[in-house]
């Protein structure tokens, strides 16, 4: 049995797309991604299975969101970047930047990044996804430095930071009475500073 659409005439786009991620990660964090269907997603959000479709091209898509958006602020973030400084710190900036959630953001933010770096089904889907973020950086970091973004430290460059940031998700989603800028900050202070834990 098909879904009922429950949206009303003239709702903005986003509001139903913000529905059926909160329906998406809801489930899937209750019984399992691999155990929910894109059916059971669109019943949940009360729209149709073509209506799911509209916004997302798989259910592993819902989990990520509108990744889009914010892949395209981080280059927005990267563009805007003062000249005089280094470019690692630019990077680590944009990246704290382009993760600074309101409050009321964060139980959905942990919902999502739970099941995007703890979910097996979603692991491959995660990579290709944060290749879109590595390549955004390695552009950045080669034209910055006159090199081409396929050369080795503009790359080397993107997967550090990339990881640092991820390292800093890991670390908050351990600790609920933690922030996340706070992980950021120090994931990259410690990067950018060449471990300086390390030496104590």
């Amino acid at each position: 049995m098909t879904a009922i659409e429950t949206t009303a005439p003239g709702l903005p786009a986003e509001g139903t797309r913000a529905r059926v991620e909160r329906a998406a990660l809801d489930l899937f964090t209750l019984r399992g991604f691999e155990q929910v269907t894109t059916d059971e997603v669109a019943d949940a959000a009360g729209i149709s299975r073509r209506t799911f479709f509209r916004y997302f091209a798989t259910k592993a898509d819902a989990v990520w969101g509108d990744f889009a958006a914010h892949v395209a602020r981080l280059e927005e973030l990267l563009a805007a970047t003062d000249p005089a400084q280094p470019v690692l710190a630019s990077v680590c900036a944009a990246y704290v930047e382009v993760n600074d959630y309101a409050v009321a953001e964060l139980p959905l933010l942990r919902e999502r990044m739970l099941l995007i770096l703890t979910e097996p089904a979603l692991l491959a889907h995660s990579q290709l996804r944060f290749a879109e973020v590595d390549r955004v950086v390695a552009r950045y970091v080669a034209g910055r430095s006159g090199a081409a973004a396929t050369d080795l430290v503009p790359r080397l460059v993107a997967a550090t930071t990339r990881a640092a940031a991820t390292t800093a998700f890991e670390a908050w989603l351990a600790d609920q009475r933690s922030a996340l800028g706070t992980h950021l900050r120090q994931a990259f202070a410690e990067l950018t500073a060449g471990f300086p834990g390390l030496l104590r």
